[in-house]
């Protein structure tokens, strides 16, 4: 199949590069670094054995891609309001779009954006970080769930699926609720606990204090999930979060990056919304809430 990924960064980069690698043929869109792969290719230095691509297809405009049949897209969710002017040339051939993108309520913006266009949640399990122009830093994990938001094809899933598998990368078909809450089990602790810690996740499970919080702040999302009636989430999902991170490497995540490096934080779709829906349904997130708040004030400064 012809895949196109948008935002070649530390997600996009790797899991594109991975099905390249395979064999598929993949397209990449690029904005900063577009000179340096052009010339020099994608180099991937991965805890599963690095590789480097000579002569990706690259571009920086996606009137220049051609017609594909499935569309990643792995920009930070901050910049979703650009899929109105970057995703149309690419619609043509009626691709499934899957959102790898951090958060809740993602899928429901981009369908009122593009109503008739097939949609999938796609959720990474991954310690991966962008180091330098046209070089990705894959540290641990890997593994991607792909939830079915709007796509009529299940046959498409399925070959994505396979697709992934056969490049290496660890895929799997789970329930479209279920995987957005579950990712943020992990997702609104970490990621802002890092920020306004300063710190690491390795250090947060480390002291008992912010150990017993970051379980705190689990138990909530795990409750706001249950009372929206997802399924498959208990009190043992938070214990399974907590021992893959205590053995994990080491790890700062993306908005701990992006925090760090001056760049504005996924905030909205990370705190907000699930913070705004959980309310909405009659369950307060006052540990995430407070987080979330802490969040803002950071940004602004």
């Amino acid at each position: 199949m012809q895949y196109a990924v948008i935002g070649t960064g530390a997600i996009g980069g790797y899991y594109g590069a991975r099905l390249a690698q395979s064999g598929q043929e993949v397209h990449f869109l690029l904005r900063s670094d577009y000179e340096y792969v052009l010339e020099h290719g994608l180099q991937v230095d991965s805890c599963n054995g690095s590789f480097h691509l000579d002569q990706p297809h690259v571009y920086n405009n996606t009137a220049d891609m051609p017609p594909v049949d499935v569309i990643l897209v792995c920009l930070k969710s901050i910049n979703n309001h650009q899929l109105k002017e970057i995703l149309p040339p690419l619609l043509s051939s009626s691709p499934l779009v899957i959102l790898i993108q951090n958060g809740i309520g993602v899928e429901q913006d981009v369908q009122a954006m593009f109503p008739h266009v097939p949609l999938a949640a796609g959720l990474a399990f991954i310690c991966s970080a962008k180091t330098q122009p046209g070089r990705i830093n894959h540290q641990c994990y890997g593994q991607i769930n792909l939830g079915n938001y709007s796509c009529r094809d299940e046959a498409l899933i399925l070959q994505v699926l396979n697709d992934f598998n056969a490049a290496g990368v660890k895929a799997g078909q789970v329930e479209y609720q279920e995987a957005r809450w579950k990712k943020a089990v992990w997702n609104m602790p970490f990621n802002g606990m890092t920020v306004a810690l300063n710190t690491r996740t390795d250090l947060l499970l480390k002291h008992p204090a912010t150990r017993r919080l970051i379980r705190e702040q689990m138990m909530e999302v795990i409750g706001a999930a249950q009372h929206l009636g997802v399924k498959n989430i208990d009190e043992s999902f938070a214990d399974l979060m907590i021992q893959m991170t205590d053995e994990m490497t080491p790890y700062s995540p993306s908005m701990k990056l992006d925090y760090d490096f001056h760049r504005r934080m996924e905030i909205h779709y990370l705190y907000e919304r699930p913070i705004e829906i959980a309310r909405d349904a009659g369950f307060p997130m006052p540990r995430l809430e407070m987080l979330m708040q802490e969040l803002m004030f950071l940004e602004e400064q």
